[in-house]
């Protein structure tokens, strides 16, 4: 998300009500005089702005608890990610932390590429892992947890490239040469799952 605003006082509201994010929102004041606000601080002008947490979900779902706080992972459809995420040989934080960064745990998100729900599947990987209704939140899931497990044989469980291949395709990170792909999204968006993966895994699974 990256959001250039040139008056501040009228449309600071926007950045709030953009798309469900995680990251943390920067800013700075470029050479025009204009506001930028972003969630990657890559320019050296940028200062903290906002620091966020998951956001919570629509709603008609539960909210998401602050994760760099909590002691547990979080509890929306915690019992259907640890019962799925065994019945695929995954670890349940690998799942927490993709749905993390793809939705922040909102069952009705929607990128402007067309994926949707949990884990935003698009509707060739819904119909490729038979996934009839990716409104379903089990649906989804359980979607989205046969592509991970597909992925990580493909890349004999080397869990960067299957988080990588996640997001570019298999075939993106096949082409760099089973590298992750030089994506700027893609370079962004390993790390972060990753993080949270290490840190959900940290905490109790029950």
């Amino acid at each position: 998300m990256r959001i250039r605003l040139a008056r501040v006082a009228l449309l600071l509201p926007l950045v709030f009500a953009a798309a469900p994010c995680v990251a943390d929102i920067y800013s700075f004041v470029d050479e025009h005089g204009i506001t930028h606000f972003t969630d990657v601080a890559s320019d050296s002008r940028a200062t903290l702005f906002m620091k966020s947490a998951p956001p919570a979900a629509a709603s008609d779902a539960p909210a998401v608890p602050n994760v760099a706080s909590a002691g547990t992972l979080p509890k929306p459809y915690g019992e259907a990610i640890l019962r799925i995420a065994r019945e695929h040989g995954l670890e349940p934080a690998l799942l927490h932390a993709v749905i993390t960064v793809e939705s922040g745990y909102n069952p009705r998100a929607r990128s402007r590429q067309g994926a949707r729900g949990l884990m935003q599947l698009i509707p060739a990987t819904a119909r490729r892992f038979g996934v009839t209704d990716v409104w379903n939140p089990l649906e989804n899931i359980r979607g989205g947890a046969r592509y991970l497990r597909e992925l990580m044989g493909l890349f004999n469980d080397d869990m960067e490239l299957a988080v990588a291949a996640y997001n570019a395709g298999e075939g993106a990170v096949m082409r760099s040469g089973n590298a992750i792909p030089p994506y700027p999204e893609t370079r962004r968006y390993v790390p972060r799952v990753l993080e949270y993966y290490r840190r959900y895994r940290s905490m109790a699974v029950s």
